[in-house]
């Protein structure tokens, strides 16, 4: 393999289901206001379990979430606001070091690295991207909100590849979304699908699959 490409969220930053707590005493609410747990309690979220049936898309996931959070809040019912509360730590808090620490082995073994994402300017805002010094170890970025084009739609995958400047079958994708690993398998992306309720197994996959065990 020649290339390496991460979705952003969920395999190089904590889940917001990780952050509901931090969100929570931001905000000054109980804990356990925030009762979405997606992949970590699937039982627990109808609409969890109606995204990953194809019933809805992350966006709309997502839009149920931030309309929730407005009416808690009373904060304008945008994502950016959101997130901020969600992720208001450090980054040494917010990134995964396994993910930092191949994309690191994966630079020093002149591997290209890129972001292929649907939403980070979409959910971000410019101060906080700012901050985030893990952004400028990427090579390469894909971002359906500005290049017009979303996971699962096999043409970000084409894109993506296309911007480093190697063959699609050449790159390994992770992603912690099942429907993304299926788009990139249409265009043959070797494939790791994270889970970010047990995330190890996904970045000793990745390494093994680039050689850098």
């Amino acid at each position: 393999m020649t290339a390496l490409v991460f979705d952003f969220g969920g395999p190089v930053l904590l889940t917001p289901f990780e952050l509901r707590s931090v969100g929570e005493r931001s905000l000054g609410l109980a804990p356990g206001t925030f009762a979405w747990t997606g992949p970590f309690d699937p039982d627990s979220d109808a609409d969890w379990r109606t995204f990953q049936a194809g019933g809805m898309n992350e966006r709309e996931y997502w839009a149920r979430r931030c309309a929730e959070f407005h009416d808690l809040s009373g904060e304008p019912a945008e994502m950016p606001y959101f997130m901020a509360h969600l992720y208001s730590g450090s980054e040494d808090e917010l990134v995964r070091p396994a993910a930092r620490q191949l994309i690191a082995d994966a630079k020093a073994a002149g591997i290209p690295v890129g972001i292929l994402t649907n939403d980070l300017t979409a959910f971000h805002d410019q101060q906080w991207l700012d901050r985030m010094t893990i952004l400028r170890e990427f090579d390469y970025m894909v971002d359906g909100r500005s290049d017009g084009v979303l996971k699962p739609d096999p043409r970000a995958y084409t894109l993506m590849a296309e911007r480093m400047g190697v063959a699609p079958e050449e790159c390994v994708f992770i992603d912690d979304q099942p429907g993304n690993i299926v788009g990139a398998e249409a265009v043959r992306m070797r494939t790791v699908h994270l889970d970010p309720v047990d995330p190890d197994p996904g970045f000793l996959q990745a390494r093994h699959m680039l050689g850098l065990t």
